[in-house]
């Protein structure tokens, strides 16, 4: 894991749900330091060869290197007290939704921190970063609409791997200093309410 990175975060949030439902997953946390270059080293690519975090090892030796992958393995090894829903309809809608933070924001907005005030010291590209802007646009809007019902969780009345994804990128968003939802009422109140539970407070920046 390495902290404020978003996928490895996302993991981390997802982690802490099941932990406060009472699931046990005995896994150990390795925190890379990627502002060191460890995620670079020859024992790093052994385990992940593009350099990438989280990398989840299993007792056969056996590595997941996507983060998603890692909670779709997670949920099914660790069955009890799961964040997807049983039901098949459910299920699909809280699927649905996680993608659509994911590839309807999150893919713009992690590229938007390194070309706006990059952690690891990327040079700043106003014009880009405008235009991925302008890409998350309607994600913003279109979840600041499913959360008008003063829902608590982004699927309804229960956390779902959808928050876990949503809150792992703003957190990164946080780093620059830029807050893009504040024209947002309903995704600020949500993304206040989630960060404010202590089972999450404890792994993203205040």
């Amino acid at each position: 894991m390495v902290p404020l990175a978003p996928n490895p975060v996302k993991v981390m949030l997802y982690m802490a749900e099941r932990e406060a439902m009472g699931v046990s997953f005995g896994i150990e946390h390795i925190v890379i330091n990627t502002h060191k270059g460890l995620h670079k080293t020859p024992e790093h690519l052994a385990r992940n060869p593009f350099g990438a975090l989280p990398v989840l090892e299993l007792a056969d030796g056996v590595y997941i290197r996507e983060s998603r992958a890692i909670i779709d393995y997670l949920e099914d090894a660790f069955a009890d007290k799961p964040l997807f829903s049983k039901d098949l309809t459910q299920r699909a809608q809280q699927r649905d939704m996680e993608r659509i933070c994911d590839v309807r924001l999150a893919e713009y907005l992690g590229v938007w921190v390194h070309v706006y005030n990059s952690p690891i010291g990327l040079p700043p590209d106003p014009e880009r970063a405008e235009a991925l802007h302008e890409r998350m646009l309607p994600a913003f809007t279109f979840l600041n609409d499913v959360l008008a019902d003063g829902r608590d969780f982004v699927c309804g009345d229960a956390p779902s791997p959808a928050d876990c994804t949503l809150q792992a990128f703003l957190n990164f968003m946080r780093f620059t200093g830029e807050n893009l939802i504040a024209p947002y009422p309903h995704l600020t109140r949500w993304d206040d309410s989630y960060r404010s539970r202590p089972v999450i407070a404890a792994i993203i920046q205040p």
